[in-house]
């Protein structure tokens, strides 16, 4: 009996010849899929690792392009003020998002039928807690940056206050997205934020607009917002909520929330205080040189940051197998990173002289000892990831106030006597003062669930 395809099958490529053309696009989809496969390890341990590790630096990436070209299309002032109050409304999202996104990659595997509620609620808070932030900013400008007067405008403080809160949304989707194991999401995602941002910006510089850059930006978070809480919302949870309608939803929801904020508070400070530290210290000119070798000697934490994120979601899953995948993500994660960490100690030089003599001059070594103590940084990072999925947040607060106590406290010690290398020197002493220790008794914390 015949049975006529489907519109758009591809059986109708020859009906004398039925086989020709037959089901070419699932076999483009088989190889595609064969294609990721050989790339990406098949453990999802691993895989989803891998994943969340490339959007973060495609994002970067991106990121740079995006800077790039706005100071090509843009006079220079209006790039200054416009990085500016971008960068001030990162840092209150960041603030505003109560680590919320940490939060969701920890609850929303066994959340089961509350998934949605979970998603949404956090959404509420976080949003709403950094609206409030935003206009506390805006009512202390004239005192902590005057020189971001023009976001008092009513106008442009409108925006600047719904890009903040939006912005949070963006970051907790990601955790989301990724502790329903769709990190291929993740990279897609921040692809339209970002390919958005440029497209637009190249709009606003056609238009001549002088708040080109700061539309272009929230244009493309809006982009970004849709596309992917479309496939949060509509795609992830609701396979996710009916494979799982018997889970209990966790207690003491609100008590994990707040000490993983506190202790998120304080990693925080270590990263952002210790820029200001060396600027208030050193001045600008050395301050540039710290930040650069920051930005690339960064990267290499956001491998390990991006492999604890998905070691959190398979222990959550699977809490018998927390030992095994722990030093699955030790073995794995520490051979990338002494590639990489040989990569840019042997290059630092030539790395940095493309941005200019006197970075290389000045930078080599506080790079590479930023890049030494990514090393460190992954027996820290795993423990604080292990804690988190086994909910021992005395120890995750701990661990994350001793490094915040320890870099800014050996940093104001060296910065004035070794310069920058100082705040290089510091910040791999802090790290093996923690991992050390941690090591020597890892069965207190590697253990199973």
């Amino acid at each position: 009996m015949y049975v006529p395809p489907e519109i758009g099958d591809s059986r109708t490529a020859d009906p004398a010849n039925p086989s020709i053309g037959f089901g070419w696009r699932r076999h483009l989809a088989t190889a595609l899929r064969t294609g990721i496969a050989r790339v990406l390890p098949s453990e999802p341990l691993v895989r989803n690792g891998h994943l969340l590790a490339v959007s973060s630096l495609v994002n970067a990436g991106v990121g740079s392009v995006f800077w790039l070209l706005a100071t090509h299309w843009y006079e220079d002032e209006v790039v200054g003020v416009s990085y500016s109050a971008l960068s001030a409304s990162l840092l209150l999202a960041n603030i505003g998002q109560l680590n919320l996104n940490d939060f969701l990659i920890r609850f929303l595997p066994c959340s089961g039928r509350h998934t949605r509620k979970l998603v949404l609620t956090c959404y509420a808070v976080s949003a709403s807690w950094s609206a409030l932030v935003a206009v506390a900013f805006l009512a202390l400008i004239p005192v902590l940056v005057p020189s971001l007067g023009f976001l008092r405008n009513p106008a442009v403080g409108v925006w600047f206050v719904v890009a903040t809160a939006a912005y949070t949304v963006f970051v907790l989707q990601d955790g989301g997205l990724t502790a329903l194991r769709r990190p291929g999401w993740v990279v897609a995602e921040n692809m339209v934020f970002a390919v958005s941002k440029i497209l637009l910006l190249a709009g606003g510089a056609v238009l001549a607009l002088r708040s080109g850059i700061l539309l272009s930006w929230a244009g493309a978070l809006l982009v970004s917002l849709l596309v992917a809480n479309y496939l949060l919302l509509r795609r992830a949870v609701p396979p996710h909520e009916r494979e799982n309608r018997e889970t209990a939803r966790p207690p003491r929801l609100l008590s994990y929330a707040a000490a993983d904020y506190v202790g998120s508070l304080f990693r925080m400070a270590a990263y952002t205080l210790l820029p200001l530290l060396v600027l208030n210290t050193l001045g600008a000119e050395q301050s540039a040189y710290f930040s650069l070798a920051w930005i690339i000697g960064y990267m290499l934490f956001l491998v390990v940051r991006n492999m604890g994120s998905s070691l959190v979601v398979e222990t959550v899953r699977r809490p018998d197998r927390l030992v095994e995948q722990g030093l699955r993500v030790i073995r794995h994660s520490g051979m990338l990173l002494l590639v990489g960490v040989g990569v840019i100690v042997a290059g630092a030089p030539w790395i940095l002289a493309l941005f200019g003599a006197g970075y290389s001059e000045h930078g080599t070594t506080l790079l590479r000892l930023l890049a030494l103590s990514a090393l460190p940084n992954l027996v820290f990072s795993l423990a604080v990831d292990v804690l988190r999925a086994r909910r021992h947040m005395r120890l995750v607060v701990a661990l994350q106030v001793t490094l915040c106590v320890l870099v800014l406290g050996i940093a104001g010690l060296l910065v004035p006597v070794l310069g920058v290398t100082g705040a290089g020197v510091a910040w791999l002493m802090a790290e093996c003062l923690i991992a050390v220790p941690l090591l020597v008794w890892r069965s207190r914390w590697l253990v199973p669930t």
